[in-house]
């Protein structure tokens, strides 16, 4: 997308920031239909984006038909406001419609996981251990060995993580609390939540390995 197809001037290309970005900036900046315009296209851009957004995230949480298309909607507008107002942060590290999709991505997320909190799906003091091994890639044949092998689980998750590596990994494993929901929560963020996440999966594996129930090369290739 080229802000020129809509009639804009050319504008001197500010430093660092490419030429289209600089008619987005320049256009944004003035008042009048030149600023009219650059906001109507940029909130169509913004909806398209939010649409692709919600329609990937919102089934995970039971979000569909016209509550999704809702919260498309309002997530767009959001994103214009905040982007309007923080226009001038732009650096031009990235192309200026690449910046603003992040923002109707932030917007999104964001309104799904207040959604989550809102509607839970399931009880959040439920743990349900029984999805663990298969989670962990183990034989569903092997159900024979799952009574030890959840006690196991439960023991290394009791012994092995820290308080807050236990509370991610019950809310993710065991209670499918979407990571964008639990990061508002604990006041984080996505790649904080699955380094933990991470993190923890290794400690169990490894306390699984030292108690005889994984194979050292299954913890390593799984």
């Amino acid at each position: 997308m080229t802000s020129s197809h809509h009639g804009w001037d050319e504008v001197p290309t500010a430093r660092g920031v490419d030429p289209d970005s600089a008619r987005w900036l320049q256009a944004l900046s003035d008042e009048g239909p030149r600023r009219e315009s650059a906001q109507a296209e940029l909130y169509a851009m913004l909806l398209r984006a939010a649409r692709r957004e919600a329609a990937r995230r919102g089934p995970g949480v039971r979000i569909t038909g016209p509550e999704l298309e809702d919260l498309a909607y309002q997530a767009a507008g959001d994103a214009l406001l905040a982007i309007t107002q923080k226009a001038g942060q732009f650096r031009g590290e990235s192309r200026f419609t690449t910046w603003a999709c992040k923002f109707v991505v932030f917007e999104v997320s964001a309104k799904i996981a207040r959604h989550f909190w809102r509607h839970p799906t399931r009880p959040l003091d439920a743990e349900n251990w029984d999805r663990l091994p298969d989670r962990f890639g183990f034989d569903p044949a092997r159900e024979s060995e799952w009574r030890d092998l959840l006690a196991a689980l439960r023991r290394a998750v009791d012994t092995e993580l820290t308080p807050r590596q236990r509370e991610v990994f019950v809310a993710v494993a065991l209670n499918d609390v979407p990571p964008d929901a639990l990061a508002i929560k604990l006041g984080s963020n996505r790649n904080a939540l699955y380094k933990m996440m991470f993190d923890a999966r290794r400690k169990l594996r490894a306390a699984l390995v030292a108690n005889g129930y994984l194979h050292d090369e299954e913890s390593r290739c799984s």
